[in-house]
């Protein structure tokens, strides 16, 4: 008999708006471990939830699933604080990246000219040329 905290596949799948392959995927990747009914069907609990939300967050910010089974294999996410001082590095490049493209759009935006007479595009996209091989 399924106790009203437990939740099929399908029912963690929707809550958080996932297809189920992904849960099943997870699973696979070592990430999740549901507990098996008795028929041998997935059984989620609150813990398991707690976990769906924290994938996901680790997710959006940029980890891949191995580096968040190794961040979820301990209690303490601090057991691996190389990974989350690189993470963070790389967050800031993105952040950076994010910005430089943002002030662009806002430029583009503001200027008259089109970015064949604009002198800040076009040092903008020169900037953006790989060097010729040498």
């Amino acid at each position: 008999m399924k106790s009203s905290d437990d939740l099929t596949i399908g029912e963690l799948a929707q809550r958080f708006g996932l297809p189920t392959h992904v849960l099943r995927h997870w699973e696979s990747a070592g990430l999740l471990r549901p507990a098996r009914r008795a028929g041998g069907q997935r059984s989620y609990g609150h813990a398991d939830l707690e976990r769906v939300a924290l994938i996901r967050m680790g997710k959006e910010a940029g980890f891949t699933l191995g580096e968040l089974r190794a961040l979820l294999s301990t209690p303490n996410p601090m057991d691996h604080r190389d990974l989350l001082h690189r993470q963070v590095a790389e967050l800031e490049r993105r952040i950076s990246r994010a910005r430089a493209a943002k002030e662009l759009i806002e430029h583009a935006l503001a200027c008259p000219h089109s970015f064949a007479e604009c002198e800040h595009a076009r040092e903008r996209i020169a900037a953006h040329i790989p060097p010729a091989p040498g």
